[in-house]
């Protein structure tokens, strides 16, 4: 039997043999996601702001147009 599909079986069967975590998420939890989420949309628009920015000054080197020309 080749190694991968012992693994597979392997990992099958340890993840079906697991017990419940009986975890608690406390008021401060909700919290914490709430800022990693607000904290990846803000990265995610001063990333996508500063690609245009850096795109449209290349595509205005290409071109040889100015920043008044490409306004029109």
């Amino acid at each position: 039997m080749p190694r991968s599909v012992r693994l597979a079986i392997l990992f099958a069967v340890y993840s079906s043999l697991s017990a419940p975590a009986y975890a608690y998420l406390d008021g401060a939890t909700g919290s914490i996601i709430l800022q990693g989420i607000i904290g990846a949309v803000t990265t995610w628009f001063v990333y996508y702001r500063m690609f245009t920015a850096k795109a449209k000054t290349l595509l205005a080197r290409i071109t040889g147009k100015t920043s008044d020309e490409r306004s029109e």
